[in-house]
């Protein structure tokens, strides 16, 4: 098994003070990272949206339900599938009601946006036993807009800020073909009546909003993936659990 060497317990404690001063550096450059955030421009948003929601047809605005700030998951939801994005599912799963509470303190609501009609998605949001807002963009330009449905016939192909020449460069081109439903999230601010775009992540941009992987990386065997150093711990996994899956 690839598992970590066997130490002394003074060895290990100097071992874990050397790495808490990398993870105390990580934090800063973390902090200092959000402050870039919080300092990006911003764009107004001069489309006029439509959705379907919960409570009948409505605008971008509407989605914030009063509050300052929506955060807004593209979940993978194409309108052929009967159900959605396994990953998208699996990161909406842990969107517990403390959570939503929370953020709800801080003036910012959290919804979920997908191209799929409304009664599918209500079907598997009542399947899922969801609670937060989910909204239906079927027949607008939003999903293409914001870059999480990729069709060249109906809008320039371009993901986490990649346009088609450098997606292919970096060995997408299944991204280039046909209808292409992706992950990612956007961020909105409201003053008055005027919305603006602050802030848009995709691909593994997105994943440490998963709680489980925060909890997973503090583990000796993380996430249990193929990709992850030192290689082969996952195999042990697998080994002792046969239906495991990375």
């Amino acid at each position: 098994m690839a598992l970590p060497d066997v130490v002394s317990a003074e060895d290990w404690r100097k071992a874990r003070i050397d790495l808490l001063a990398e993870e105390k550096a990580m934090t800063r450059a973390r902090d200092a990272l959000s402050t870039k955030r919080r300092e990006l421009p911003m764009v107004r948003v001069d489309k006029d949206y439509r959705f379907e929601g919960p409570d009948g047809p409505c605008g971008l605005l509407d989605m914030f339900e009063g509050r300052s700030q929506l955060i807004v998951q593209h979940f993978m939801f194409d309108p052929e599938w009967e159900d959605g994005c396994p990953s998208c599912t699996a990161a909406t799963d842990e969107v517990s009601e403390g959570l939503l509470r929370h953020i709800h303190t801080r003036d910012t609501t959290l919804a979920l946006v997908s191209r799929a009609p409304l009664a599918r998605l209500e079907r598997y949001k009542a399947e899922r036993g969801w609670t937060l807002p989910w909204y239906s963009s079927f027949g607008s330009d939003f999903n293409y807009d914001f870059h999480v449905t990729l069709d060249g016939s109906v809008a320039p192909v371009e993901y986490n800020f990649r346009g088609a020449d450098e997606l292919r460069e970096h060995g997408l081109d299944s991204l280039l073909e046909g209808s292409v439903e992706m992950p990612g999230h956007s961020v909105f601010l409201a003053a008055g009546d005027d919305v603006f775009h602050t802030y848009s992540s995709f691909a593994r941009g997105g994943e440490w909003l998963g709680g489980s992987y925060a909890f997973l990386d503090l583990t000796a065997l993380g996430r249990q993936e193929d990709w992850e150093k030192p290689a082969g711990r996952s195999d042990s996994v697998r080994r002792a659990h046969p239906d495991f899956a990375s």
